[in-house]
């Protein structure tokens, strides 16, 4: 009970003392880990009808390319797909074998209880009323042990929404780690997103018993001016261009590891940036819809699928060379309580 009562706000920047270490043997890993979620328009308000999972489809082709190159990928699985059939047939035999992980996804505003008004404020699940937050969770994470036969451990707030009851609510339901915070980014101009650009790349613990820790979804700082990106780029985002400017010239480019509107060649330049920060756990993320065309702003066109997954090719062959293997979640638990 201890550590329920001592989690830390995931929106709250954490101490330095909460810095995770890793056992010598783990050295630096990576993830790979899926917004596995229902196709929506990207451009339009947030609705609980106009969505669709037909993209669950391609989810064992993705499945099928990181099996071949040694990757256990990690699905975070939101409640449409939980209940779709056709996702089901594919990730739980893979889970059950060992060839995938599944983690927990919330998007509220197709998530029941519906109690809440749908808006963009109400959209981020860490704003709602925590006993509103914490009943749509427990409800998807009874479907996800139901539907796929796996208890999650895992959790990610859809667009990266977590709050000040989220770590609390994750200890409540034994959740090893969280990965809600998308590091050196600050939605704060969104009404009610969060502000994670101060937050450290590298993991960190929610509580002081160890128990649950965040895995930030990594990006990274490259350029001259990099030691300076955390308090730079904010204040450079307040000048029109500014920060166009900065990365063209290579004075201080912001990277996240995702193919989603990230060039191949600055993922190689994140992943030595990231090398040589020595990163212990380096999360690459990317949305499900992106497995199929026309569901994304990122793949619209065959050519686009195959540049995809050409992206990842090349970063995993560029991975491989720089010695960082890919890790499950039991190796990054393990590997943590062992330092």
């Amino acid at each position: 009970m201890h550590a329920m009562l001592d989690t830390t706000n995931i929106l709250e920047r954490p101490d330095s003392d909460r810095a995770a270490a890793f056992a010598p043997s783990f050295r630096q890993r990576f993830l790979v880990s899926i917004d596995t979620e229902e196709e929506f328009d990207w451009n339009a308000p947030v609705s609980r009808e106009s969505h669709a999972v037909s993209a669950a489809s391609r989810i064992a082709e993705f499945q099928r390319f990181s099996e071949a190159r040694g990757v256990v990928p990690l699905w975070l699985v939101d409640w449409p797909i939980a209940h779709s059939a056709q996702a089901a047939e594919i990730l739980r035999p893979a889970a059950a074998a060992g060839k995938a992980e599944i983690g927990l996804h919330l998007h509220p505003w197709v998530n029941p209880p519906f109690d809440e008004e749908v808006s963009q404020f109400n959209s981020f699940a860490g704003n709602l009323p925590a006993a509103l937050e914490r009943e749509k969770f427990v409800r998807l994470h009874q479907a996800i042990e139901t539907n796929l036969g796996v208890r999650p451990v895992v959790y990610r707030a859809g667009r990266y929404g977590a709050g000040p009851a989220t770590a609390r609510l994750l200890t409540d339901m034994g959740y090893a780690i969280d990965t809600s915070v998308r590091a050196n980014f600050d939605y704060s101009q969104e009404h009610g997103a969060p502000d994670y650009h101060a937050h450290p790349l590298t993991p960190y613990w929610l509580d002081s018993h160890q128990s649950l820790l965040e895995l930030p979804v990594t990006t990274v700082f490259t350029g001259l001016l990099r030691r300076l990106g955390p308090r730079l780029l904010p204040r450079a985002a307040r000048v029109p261009r500014l920060p166009g400017v900065l990365a063209r010239t290579r004075l201080l480019e912001r990277i996240p590891l995702t193919p989603e509107g990230v060039p191949v060649r600055e993922a190689l330049r994140a992943i030595d940036a990231a090398v040589a920060q020595k990163l212990p756990v380096l999360m690459f993320s990317f949305h499900s819809p992106s497995l199929a065309v026309g569901h994304t702003p990122y793949v619209r066109s065959l050519d686009q699928l195959t540049r995809f997954y050409d992206w990842w090719e090349r970063v995993l062959d560029h991975l491989a060379k720089r010695g960082v293997a890919p890790a499950t979640i039991a190796e990054v638990i393990r590997a943590a309580h062992l330092a």
